[in-house]
């Protein structure tokens, strides 16, 4: 069984199950954590999950979310009694997934397992779920060295990680191998991006949220005012509560384009096309080191620190003058004509799936 309740979870385990799919059964679960974003994404991926377990009522109360979770996980184990549960990530949805199936004595398979910033505060509550699913799974599949090496530090047997790769740069590279030119061409004009030199904006995390994402609002106005030959485009994160500061903040500005979230092609096209990326998306970070994009991590810490070591990324934090400054000093330095490509993706080959399908099945025997 593949669980599935947020878009990033759709991007990285679709590859794994069309790699598992001709090897074993395969049930794919869509939890109620992010109904609408993921029905979209699964279908722009077409993957079409067997088992549908409604919206959470209130999927931004972690407690509501994770309660909701289990008891549904709950009823769809006992009724599929699969040999193994496959959760991806930290999100809530995985953590309770991976949690009911401990309960019911299910093996637990972790993709992208091994992530750390050693601080549960930052990310929250991402840091906590994903140290819960290192605890109790069977088999980590850690997505880089780094990651592997979390793990032993926390007593993991050796045995029972694999380094893996990012199975993100499996679904990135599959998307990539699809594209083409016209295609390409009506989304950045249907965006209103042709033409423009663009900045790519994302923000969503609980810790960017009321004065954190008034400091963000405040450096955009700084950048957009001090660069407005920039467009900064900034797909809105559905939570009504930072949508409504958005619009407030900077809604207004000439050169500053809010939109309704963009689908996962027109994300990557946008990335491609972009001169910059801010972001505090972990997900994202590893698609812009796919490009050779530089990004400004809106956080103080990243659990993706291969990024930062990289020369790709700067930790900005969210107050207004320090994500100024990071923004200035990587802007200036690409308009100034630098390249900024660094070589492989520090995440991964394209071929993770394919590796964590192999050890299921050579686990399973």
């Amino acid at each position: 069984m593949v669980t599935i309740g947020t878009r990033p979870e759709a991007i990285k385990l679709s590859p794994v199950i069309r790699a598992l799919r001709p090897l074993a059964a395969v049930t794919v679960v869509r939890t109620g954590q992010q109904t609408v974003m993921v029905d979209a994404i699964l279908d722009e991926l077409e993957i079409f999950p067997d088992i549908c377990i409604p919206q959470v009522p209130n999927p931004y109360s972690l407690t509501d979310l994770t309660a909701a979770t289990l008891q549904s996980m709950q009823t769809v184990l006992k009724d599929i009694s699969p040999e193994w549960v496959v959760v991806q990530g930290d999100t809530n949805s995985a953590a309770a997934a991976a949690l009911a199936a401990f309960y019911q004595s299910i093996r637990i398979a972790h993709v992208e397992a091994g992530l750390r910033t050693h601080d549960f505060a930052d990310p929250f509550p991402e840091e906590g779920n994903r140290r819960l699913i290192g605890s109790i799974a069977t088999l980590h599949f850690a997505p880089t060295p780094r990651a592997e090496h979390n793990l032993r530090a926390e007593g993991i047997a050796a045995e029972r990680i694999r380094v893996t790769g990012n199975t993100v740069v499996d679904a990135l590279e599959d998307l990539r191998r699809r594209w083409n030119g016209p295609e390409q061409s009506q989304i950045i004009e249907r965006l209103g991006i042709a033409g423009r030199k663009v900045v790519l904006v994302t923000c969503h995390r609980r810790e960017n949220q009321g004065l954190a994402l008034a400091g963000i609002c405040d450096a955009i106005k700084t950048l957009a005012e001090r660069y407005p030959e920039i467009l900064w485009l900034f797909p809105m994160h559905p939570n009504p509560a930072m949508r409504e500061v958005l619009r407030r903040e900077i809604g207004s500005l000439p050169n500053v384009l809010l939109r309704e979230p963009l689908n996962y092609r027109e994300v990557l096209l946008v990335v491609e096309f972009s001169v910059l990326v801010m972001t505090d998306s972990g997900g994202l970070q590893e698609e812009v080191a796919s490009f050779g994009r530089p990004v400004v991590v809106l956080r103080d810490c990243t659990e993706r620190p291969e990024i930062v070591e990289a020369g790709l990324a700067t930790l900005a934090g969210h107050g207004r003058d320090a994500i100024v400054a990071a923004v200035a000093a990587r802007l200036d330095s690409v308009l100034a004509g630098a390249n900024h490509a660094r070589g492989p993706s520090p995440f991964g080959d394209g071929h993770a799936a394919e590796r964590i399908a192999s050890a299921l099945i050579e686990f399973s025997r």
